[in-house]
């Protein structure tokens, strides 16, 4: 299910509850007929970052909220929605793969930036932990493009090992990039998953650095 959906099935759950179109544009401060062109029955147009965050200030949701599918949402009515599971901890923000080779705290990102979609919270992500989308064919059949993928970059370098899936970035290139770490008695090198991808082991040499270690997946069904 691709963003503007999710959030168009949130928004859609919050008129309902709130009594219509009518009491949501209120709500939201804006004009009903503006309201109905994303939030009704039949939407013309999708719902943008900056009403996205408009509308989960009027909610009292949390920043990223209307970006993820809530169980309340998706369940069927045979269920009881009384007890809804809840999404716990901080959303993870989904970030380029340039970002991704600079990245240090999410204290460090301004804080009127845009995130354009964000994942369900991770506890092993940490507290500066982010999301990426896997693109190419180098880390299948694990990870296939468009994956998202859970990245903590706080772990020490001491503490990984041969077989970690890491995020490394290195001088001259404008990106980061996912492979399998490999440690061995004269230094590190990288590999991709893919028996069938042309470059078969990588050395990590003195211009890269690993910024980031991959900890989870997140793969729609």
């Amino acid at each position: 299910m691709d963003s503007k959906t999710i959030r168009y099935k949130n928004t859609r759950h919050l008129v309902e509850q709130i009594g219509g179109v009518s009491n949501f544009a209120e709500k939201i401060n804006k004009g009903q007929s503006q309201t109905s062109q994303f939030a009704g029955t039949n939407p013309i147009k999708g719902i943008g970052n900056k009403v996205a965050r408009e509308i989960e200030e009027a909610f009292q949701k949390p920043h990223g909220w209307l970006d993820i599918l809530h169980t309340e949402v998706e369940l069927d009515n045979n269920i009881d929605l009384q007890n809804p599971l809840k999404i716990d901890g901080r959303l993870v923000p989904v970030i380029s793969w340039v970002i991704a080779g600079t990245w240090t705290t999410i204290e460090s990102i301004p804080s009127d930036t845009e995130f354009s979609e964000w994942l369900p919270p991770n506890s092993k992500c940490g507290k500066n932990g982010y999301g990426l989308i896997v693109r190419g064919e180098s880390m299948c059949p694990r990870f296939e493009p468009e994956d998202r993928i859970y990245v903590n970059p706080d772990i020490p370098v001491s503490d990984l090992k041969t077989g970690d899936l890491v995020i490394v970035a290195c001088e001259g290139e404008k990106e980061a990039t996912f492979k399998k770490l490999v440690i061995e008695s004269d230094g590190m090198y990288l590999e991709p998953l893919n028996p069938k991808w042309h470059e078969k082991i990588m050395e990590l040499h003195e211009g890269c650095k690993l910024v980031g270690k991959v900890v989870g997946l997140y793969r729609d069904v």
